[in-house]
């Protein structure tokens, strides 16, 4: 069979420094090729060349079993290849139907915009994929999966033949996944050719056909799926095998360092009790929904509870009040880095002293050397890479943008950590590496709550684990039952409600 999209002996460099060595890859109709590889392993590079967005120094694309002898986005438009990148970038001030008609617009015999004729085209479009959206409806007023999946239903009606992802899970919410795992089994079925660039595991098992590994600029792996188990993408994605992806666990002191005494996130709410002593990590299972992410929130004062007490070493801290919470050493490193987390604009510097400006000032006035040097030994901690503490932050990798939220915090004392899925959208490499920096933290003393949706790593790096349902403890798991062969079963089963046994307004 005659792929429809082919790369053969692709180069690229950039400044001199070689980004893509010689890669061949091709994907056929109803084929999924799951793209993989750590962040710089020249993946965005690889699906800019095969759009046009890339001229190659060297190396051919072909269509269809013909050389393209120079691709450029409106003939890889014309040819029905599209792409959806990382980050959408669709019109935001246009309708729905605009953006999908966007240099492409149906006119009436006399040469105007037949509106009518595009929205009824428009609902036809958006109905395959069982979108109920008005096609009248602006951009910005979408969410982030809907926009996707606008983009997609652009990218793959009127001709579409190949789609190319780049990371399209990395940003929408977890609840919306399987609706866009849907669409792209059902384009699979209708014949389109996919490239789907991923870090997550499931992803490949779930989706993928074909395997294929790029590191440092080289295809080290392309294989049937059936021979790609996750130890051997692993060992291809990093270079050498990963005998034991978590450290040690660090042994907890007997010292109490967060105490939550009947907090009340929700009003009329289940209260939440718990207590983390130094040096331990207390991971917090549950499903979508269940109230993690609030009940941390809820904790570092971002978010409004109603009632309970906070307490930090013996220090009782006022709730709602993020900075009280920050000068008593609470730090919260949450789920949406981008978002919520980090500006990226602005540079490692002033990303790393955001929490404490007032420290690093005096009568308005930034102490510079003083700051500098708060910044850079923290982010020396967390084994930064990085140019310059002037480096821009969205520049950096996504592991490395995640070492600069947990870095930021290391530049005055810190007792207690809050982690919300701290290596969502970092690479296999890199999530090693912060679960070693947690781990070095816990083991100096800090108090680490942590909520993960992963269960190994969930299990693999707590001493603990509590299962929230409904926004109460439904179950505590000590450190000797997370050895259990059944362990993630029964975390499901408490987290689900399988298990009769899980009690409201749990202790610890």
């Amino acid at each position: 069979m005659t792929p429809i999209l082919s790369a053969n002996a692709l180069t690229k460099a950039f400044g001199g420094v070689p980004v893509l060595k010689g890669v061949s890859l091709s994907v056929g109709a109803g084929e999924v090729v799951a793209l993989a590889g750590e962040n710089g392993a020249g993946k965005s590079t690889f699906m800019k060349i095969m759009t046009g967005l890339v001229q190659p120094d060297s190396g051919t694309v072909s269509f269809a079993g013909e050389v393209v002898h120079k691709m450029d986005p409106l003939l890889a438009r014309d040819l029905g290849i599209g792409i959806i990148p990382q980050e959408l970038a669709p019109y935001p001030d246009l309708t729905v139907y605009e953006n999908l008609f966007v240099g492409r617009e149906i006119k009436t015999s006399i040469g105007s915009l037949d509106r009518r004729a595009m929205i009824a085209e428009a609902r036809s479009m958006l109905a395959v994929y069982d979108l109920d959206i008005d096609p009248r409806t602006h951009m910005r007023d979408l969410s982030v999966s809907l926009t996707q999946l606008v983009e997609i239903a652009k990218a793959t009606t009127l001709g579409g033949r190949v789609l190319l992802l780049d990371e399209p899970t990395s940003s929408i919410p977890e609840r919306e996944v399987e609706r866009l795992f849907a669409v792209i089994r059902k384009l699979k079925e209708q014949g389109m050719a996919m490239i789907y660039t991923t870090h997550r595991m499931m992803e490949i098992q779930e989706l993928a056909d074909r395997v294929v590994v790029l590191r440092d600029g080289n295809l080290v792996l392309d294989v049937p799926k059936s021979e790609a188990p996750e130890n051997v993408i692993v060992r291809a994605m990093i270079g050498r095998d990963l005998d034991s992806m978590f450290p040690e666990k660090p042994i907890p002191q007997h010292e109490v360092g967060l105490r939550v005494e009947g907090l009340q996130v929700e009003r009329g709410g289940p209260l939440v009790s718990l207590n983390v002593r130094k040096g331990e990590i207390l991971g917090i299972g549950g499903l979508v929904g269940a109230g993690r992410t609030e009940l941390l929130e809820a904790i570092f004062g971002f978010r409004r509870s109603y009632a309970g007490d906070i307490v930090v070493a013996d220090q009782v801290v006022r709730r709602n009040n993020p900075a009280e919470a920050i000068r008593a050493g609470v730090a919260l490193v949450p789920e949406d880095r981008k978002g919520a987390g980090l500006v990226l604009m602005q540079s490692v510097l002033d990303n790393g002293s955001l929490p404490h400006l007032r420290d690093f000032s005096i009568a308005g006035w930034l102490k510079g050397k003083k700051r500098k040097n708060a910044v850079r030994i923290a982010a020396d901690s967390v084994s930064l890479k990085y140019r310059g503490l002037d480096q821009q932050v969205g520049t950096l990798s996504g592991g490395n943008q995640q070492k600069v939220v947990i870095a930021k915090w290391l530049t005055e004392t810190a007792s207690v950590l809050l982690l919300d899925e701290p290596t969502r959208g970092v690479d296999v490499g890199a999530r090693g590496e912060i679960y070693s920096i947690i781990r070095s933290l816990a083991a100096a003393g800090m108090s680490v709550l942590l909520v993960s949706s992963d269960m190994p790593e969930l299990i693999g790096l707590s001493n603990r684990v509590m299962v929230m349902r409904d926004g109460f403890i439904a179950a505590e798991i000590p450190q000797e039952e997370l050895e259990l062969l059944d362990i993630q079963e029964r975390i499901f089963r408490h987290a689900s409600g399988m298990d009769q046994n899980s009690e409201h307004g749990h202790v610890a």
